[in-house]
């Protein structure tokens, strides 16, 4: 069943590709309104003619947006908000994947994912909160990850961390939200989809892998229903998150 999202405006960081792009289509094809930024523009550009073709009455607002200029975030936020009017929702989903074993010499790559992961999602919270609150309402999704579950091993410590962190970030502001029924916070531990960022990643090391059209049809009916937290798909990762919370670590470092 397909959950409503009609007449709502939300807004999508890192759309220009990926689960971004694939979230944007299908809020779109529920009858939502869009606010998209992301570094590459020109993709952006191409997304809007897409969906305005497809879907004329959904309004499309674009920018071009760097997340880890903490002031870029804010300035973008604030104008989306004035020239649509509000913000219904924001989608923290700009991210990356990069990543090495911790004392290899990889340092610039792990932070540079935390750079991007985390300490600009809490940028783009900051500036979302700071609109909701001036609502009295609005609604923050928070792209986590399966990896967050338990510490990863090798080239996954660094990204794991940050998703990880972005976890106890929205878990503090859905705390800091109880007596707020304005507003949402809501948690997507995602499982494996297929997007640009693990193209390179051969199946036999992401099982149970869906395709990104099924992936962001899920996601959105996640976010459409706005609870505390999800596991998209939920099958098998809900189950396979509980398990992971109370195996041992030497298991948990071999099934991952």
């Amino acid at each position: 069943m397909s959950h409503s999202v009609k007449d709502e405006i939300t807004l999508i960081t890192g759309a220009s590709s990926g689960l971004g792009a694939g979230m944007a289509r299908e809020i779109a094809a529920r009858g939502g309104h869009l606010a998209l930024c992301a570094r590459r523009i020109e993709q952006l550009e191409a997304l809007k003619a897409e969906i305005t073709a497809a879907r004329p009455a959904c309004r499309v607002e674009i920018a071009a947006l760097d997340v880890t200029d903490a002031d870029a975030v804010a300035a973008t936020f604030a104008d989306f908000r004035a020239r649509m009017g509000r913000l219904d929702r924001v989608v923290i989903n700009a991210g990356i994947g990069r990543g090495a074993p911790v004392g290899k010499g990889g340092w610039a790559e792990n932070r540079a994912t935390l750079e991007t992961n985390l300490i600009a999602a809490f940028a783009q919270a900051e500036a979302a909160m700071a609109a909701f609150r001036d609502q009295n309402k609005g609604h923050l999704v928070v792209m986590s990850s399966m990896s967050a579950i338990r510490g990863m091993r090798g080239a996954m410590t660094a990204y794991a961390t940050s998703k990880a962190g972005v976890a106890a970030m929205a878990e503090g502001l859905r705390a800091e939200c109880l007596n707020k029924p304005g507003i949402d916070v809501t948690t997507i531990f995602a499982g494996y989809i297929r997007t640009e960022l693990n193209a390179h990643v051969p199946a036999s090391k992401t099982p149970w892998i869906i395709g990104a059209d099924k992936g962001a049809r899920l996601l959105v009916d996640a976010i459409a229903r706005r609870p505390a937290t999800a596991f998209v798909p939920r099958w098998p990762w809900a189950p396979l998150g509980a398990l992971m919370r109370v195996l041992p670590l030497p298991l948990v470092s071999k099934i991952t």
